[in-house]
């Protein structure tokens, strides 16, 4: 876990100096093994519904501190639906049901137009993980994510399997110099790229702030499940590359906009709950008016921090290509948490929330990984209306990170590891191979909304260290 400051406490609504030390030291104690981000959803969430956690032994006593709040008169108060849209659910034999009822209640607002639950699906904040929601004129903040423009990015190279046999130490090196992972913290060499000069880093004082930060973390990744990985991609035959079928060295990152997507998160998470009440139930998925300057302000920032991610995968590519003296033949990547304008099969145009899901529409390609140790699949959508034109981000978890931890050593790991050949650099428990569904049945279970193109196999990893 990465320190929190109460400058970020006060963004979501924690406003009282004691509420603050509260929280400060229950997280320090209790959820030191939680991400950064996930703490902060976390909360988010006690605030927006306090008397959901108040028979909690730990979050309890800061459920307390909001059981009582005033509140003040400037915002708007919405019902939910009895009658709601139309939601299509993927391998909804492996979906637990807890992420089904967070999509029926999201599916209930009265913004809501359509919604779809891909097969990776689990329990998120607001919205679940693998969620995805099409609106009339409204953005939702949760429905999005804290790591906003979290993103896949795979270059496939101009060498092969030999490469790694005869080079596998120059790789491990280069890994460890020419990237970084963590919370705080950046790159030791400067990193430069055109989204550093973005005018939009000047349209409100919250990105003006940003801007150095993002200007430090620039070419850095996250904690969690975000990787920099090298391994072999065998491409299909006729594959929408156009390069010949055969086993390629490929490049295969995992991460998103930093600290500048987690700040805007915050920030308008926090605007959207102060302004649109809903029902305690479903008050995380709050969302922000595009008719509004906040719900303007929002899409200009989470567009800006969807550049700032694209950009960060940009300079981790380029550093590590360079640094080994390899050549790039194709590049595929892809957003999947984010929200996009985008028109449905029957005319209407809708703003579309993918929160862990991959944008599928017809000929589009993107990436879906597995686990440090299992296949990542290289695909092609489909463009399915019923699917919101969308696939899975990934095998989705089976189980939390601290469940995950609780079931796995580090021997444990080390020995599946080696069984599939596969070096690891950083990383933890909390992110082993069965901490994932199995990636193979989650792609099975959506063949009607994508077309696989190549299958990837990892073999050397880099994961940040807890």
């Amino acid at each position: 876990m990465g320190s929190i400051k109460t400058k970020e406490l006060s963004k979501i609504g924690y406003t009282n100096d004691r509420a603050r030390s509260l929280v400060i030291n229950i997280m320090s104690r209790h959820f030191k093994h939680h991400s950064k981000p996930e703490i902060m959803e976390l909360l988010a969430d006690i605030k927006a519904d306090p008397a959901k956690y108040r028979s909690h032994d730990i979050l309890g006593k800061i459920a307390d501190k909001f059981m009582d709040e005033p509140v003040e008169c400037h915002f708007q108060s919405h019902e939910l639906l009895e009658k709601t849209g139309q939601l299509k659910v993927y391998g909804a034999k492996e979906i637990e049901r807890s992420a089904k009822q967070q999509m029926e209640l999201a599916m209930s607002l009265p913004v809501t137009v359509q919604g779809a639950l891909m097969p990776d699906a689990h329990t998120g904040y607001g919205l679940p993980i693998g969620g995805v929601l099409a609106t009339q004129n409204a953005v939702l903040p949760f429905a999005v994510g804290v790591d906003i423009g979290c993103r896949m990015a795979l270059t496939i190279l101009d060498e092969g399997e030999s490469f790694l046999k005869r080079f596998s130490h120059q790789v491990k090196v280069a890994l460890k110099e020419y990237t970084h992972f963590g919370m705080e913290g950046g790159l030791e060499f400067s990193q430069e790229h055109e989204v550093l000069d973005s005018p939009v880093f000047q349209y409100t004082e919250l990105l003006r702030k940003l801007q150095a930060k993002a200007a430090r973390q620039l070419g850095s990744s996250g904690s969690g499940n975000h990787f920099v990985e090298f391994g072999l991609i065998e491409l299909q035959e006729d594959n929408a590359l156009q390069l010949p079928p055969k086993k390629y060295l490929a490049l295969l990152s995992h991460s998103g906009s930093r600290g500048l997507g987690a700040n805007i998160a915050q920030h308008y998470t926090g605007i959207a709950m102060d302004t649109c009440k809903l029902p305690r139930s479903a008050q995380q998925l709050a969302w922000l008016d595009m008719n509004t300057e906040a719900g303007q302000e929002y899409w200009l920032s989470m567009n800006l921090a969807g550049d700032y991610a694209r950009a960060c995968h940009d300079r981790i590519h380029i550093n590590l290509i360079k640094a080994l003296g390899l050549q790039s033949l194709a590049k595929v990547e892809n957003h999947h948490n984010f929200a996009w304008q985008d028109t449905l099969a029957d005319g209407r145009s809708v703003i579309i929330h993918r929160k862990g899901a991959t944008p599928a529409h017809a000929g589009e390609m993107g990436i879906i990984p597995g686990s440090m140790c299992t296949p990542a699949y290289l695909v092609m959508g489909k463009g399915v209306d019923n699917a919101l034109y969308s696939a899975s981000h990934g095998a989705g978890r089976a189980m939390s990170r601290k469940r995950a931890k609780e079931n796995m050593t580090v021997s444990g790991m080390k020995k599946m590891l080696a069984n599939a050949g596969v070096t690891l650099i950083g990383g933890s428990v909390e992110e082993n191979p069965l901490a994932y569904k199995n990636i193979d049945q989650v792609i099975a279970a959506q063949t009607e909304l994508i077309e696989i193109q190549g299958r990837f196999m990892p073999a050397i990893v880099r994961m940040n260290k807890d």
